[in-house]
């Protein structure tokens, strides 16, 4: 009985957290660049009643009786699929098409990788900075911020799908001034470390970041200016995944039930 309980147990647990990362999913359906995450699960250990054995006439039993312990959470893992793009009047609002990342420059002097596009140029004492939301730098395919000086009209600033910057020219014909937005892959994106603000920090298990202008074959990924990158949280998926969830939580409170009442009845037989 009391295994029993504890069986039950570790599935409310488990249930509680996939219950926690739906309405994490949920929360962000509208966090630019966010990427879908699903819990994974994996059975505890098996406690063997029974072995391999023959019965009382010598004839052989050749499967033995085990019972499992539970439930746990193994991983909570990120869905890398891309999200629904939606057209920006900002100029400096990026999508990319492809598996790529943006890279960012932190306070604490670490690169961060990103899918969120929504840029801006912030005034700094060497010139006009391209930076997120929260003014971290953005690096070029260098590995450095990317810097405009006061000759450029920051409206008339375009970028080309390799994330090459362009300025018109006498002509005005957008001419290529040497930046190039920096995109960087990785092998294993499920081995990043999420650390919140849509950053992920690389990982020995997501390997070096691979640069897309330097790396010889990758396909590389397209830089989209005028669009964002949306969530690609599904709602109705979430909502069924979390009925789900909560069918199984409450089945699994009802074995605690069970199990109380059959160790009440156990404990009457006494009387």
């Amino acid at each position: 009985m009391v295994r029993s309980l504890w069986t039950a147990a570790t599935g409310m647990i488990g249930q509680q957290t996939n219950i926690d990362t739906i309405a994490n999913n949920l929360a962000n359906v509208n966090t630019q660049g966010y990427k879908t995450q699903v819990n994974e699960f994996k059975s505890l250990l098996y406690q063997t009643l029974q072995t391999e054995t023959t019965s009382a006439n010598g004839n052989p039993k050749p499967t033995g009786a085990q019972v499992g312990l539970g439930v746990r959470n193994s991983a909570i893992t990120s869905i890398f699929k891309e999200g629904n793009l939606y057209a920006s009047e900002s100029d400096t609002a990026f999508a990319i098409d492809g598996k790529g990342f943006f890279a960012v420059r932190a306070a604490d002097g670490n690169t961060y990788y990103t899918r969120n596009g929504d840029l801006k140029f912030v005034l700094g004492s060497n010139g006009n900075m391209l930076a997120d939301s929260d003014g971290r730098p953005v690096l070029s395919a260098t590995g450095q911020p990317i810097i405009l000086n006061n000759q450029y009209v920051l409206s008339s600033v375009t970028v080309s799908k390799d994330g090459q910057l362009c300025y018109p020219d006498a002509k005005n014909n957008p001419q290529p001034i040497g930046i190039t937005i920096g995109v960087f892959q990785f092998n294993n994106p499920n081995g990043l470390s999420k650390e919140g603000d849509s950053l992920y920090a690389q990982t020995a298990a997501s390997g070096q970041a691979l640069n897309e202008a330097t790396t010889a074959n990758l396909q590389r990924s397209s830089v989209l200016q005028g669009y964002l990158e949306g969530s690609n949280v599904q709602v109705v998926d979430e909502m069924v995944n979390m009925i789900v969830a909560q069918r199984a939580y409450e089945l699994n409170s009802k074995a605690i039930t069970a199990s109380d009442e059959m160790l009440q009845q156990a404990n009457n037989l006494r009387r």
